[in-house]
């Protein structure tokens, strides 16, 4: 199963921190780890130069899921369906769910309170460490 991974989980794994050892799980499981071409952005733009190549080994070695209208729509759909609630929705956070739902995946974060979509499988991967 495709598990993506978002940007809480990607900085805790560049970090040495807990989700290496989950990653290296999901590896030895068969799964498939993933993430978003917004994840990407979000990790590449706060990252020092000097950081920069352990980030490209790590975007290398994941299924990179791309943003479509698809994508686009369902997000926008939630975005405005949660809005009409009184809940505001990240564009970015929608965009990760909507990507990593019509990849057929769930999702691994640091912060599951960020995706209250009731379609989606949430993994809490608390990090620090």
């Amino acid at each position: 199963m495709l598990v993506v991974l978002d940007s809480t989980v990607l900085i805790d794994y560049l970090r040495g921190r807990p989700a290496v050892k989950r990653v290296e799980a999901l590896l030895a499981a068969g799964e498939d780890p993933a993430t978003t071409a917004i994840n990407v952005e979000e990790i590449v733009r706060g990252l020092r130069p000097s950081e920069l190549p352990a980030a490209d080994a790590l975007f290398g070695g994941l299924h990179v899921l791309p943003i479509t209208a698809e994508v686009a729509h369902q997000a926008g759909t939630w975005r405005r369906d949660f809005a009409a609630r009184g809940v505001t929705l990240a564009q970015a956070d929608c965009l990760i769910v909507a990507a990593t739902s019509g990849g057929g995946g769930r999702l691994a974060t640091g912060n599951p309170k960020h995706f209250p979509m009731s379609d989606l499988t949430v993994d809490h991967w608390p990090v620090g460490g």
